[in-house]
């Protein structure tokens, strides 16, 4: 008789385990059907932008700035203020706003002009004495413009996520995946930040950045020509 109860009693212990891992494995096949299967590289891609166009340039400059190279210097000003769109497509990011896709994107458009657009500035550096500087940053400057080249190719499908509405964006899944680096950002440094505060700080930075640069466009560059040294 106890052996029986025994049995019985291992029994439904098992039986309520099968049922809890079945379960659990249903919720995680439910789950991986969700995430996109190029969620992993989408990680990856903002782990590489955090080392090529933040911690790369911003040590590049301050190496430039204690060997008194002007002109890398000034070609790396340059690029952090185009860079500067990609800090502001992150705040969008978190507000989930539309058009964050696209300033993104266009962002890995500038970013590699902004590199080599300027002739007088190429041609300095070309000239400069052979040096672990020099060195350091001609391959900095062809790793960022190939990644670049590589994103912008590689997220043209994902434009489709700049005609949706905010509310469409947060349940599509491939949208959404774009979406969730930015807000593990959030939770690190604006924890107590609400989103669409931070959204409303991207559109403003946006229209700032705009307005900037199409006054450097048509009145700058038309003067200037490919002369960044030129007043």
């Amino acid at each position: 008789m106890k052996i029986s109860l025994c049995g019985s009693l291992i029994a439904c212990f098992l039986w309520f385990k099968l049922g809890v891992l079945r379960d659990a494995l249903r919720s995680l096949r439910i789950t991986m059907q969700d995430v996109p299967w190029f969620s992993p590289f989408v990680w990856a891609d903002y782990r590489l932008a955090i080392l090529f166009l933040v911690v790369v340039p911003l040590a590049l400059l301050l190496w430039a700035f204690v060997q008194k190279a002007d002109a890398m210097q000034r070609l790396l000003t340059i690029y952090w203020r185009v860079a500067s769109l990609l800090a502001i497509t992150i705040y969008l990011l978190i507000g989930a706003l539309p058009i964050a896709f696209f300033a993104g994107w266009f962002a890995r458009v500038l970013i590699p002009v902004s590199l080599w657009y300027w002739a007088d500035l190429n041609e300095e550096i070309r000239e400069q004495l052979a040096s672990p500087l020099k060195l350091t940053m001609t391959s900095w400057r062809w790793a960022v413009s190939i990644y670049c080249g590589l994103g912008v190719l590689a997220q043209l499908p994902v434009l489709k996520c700049a005609l949706q509405a905010s509310a469409e964006i947060q349940s599509d899944a491939v949208c959404r995946t774009w979406l969730e680096p930015a807000w593990l950002y959030r939770e690190y440094f604006h924890g107590s930040t609400q989103p669409w505060f931070l959204g409303f700080l991207g559109i403003a930075g946006l229209i700032v950045y705009t307005l900037y640069f199409g006054y450097f466009v048509f009145f700058k560059v038309g003067k200037r020509k490919r002369s960044a040294m030129g007043n």
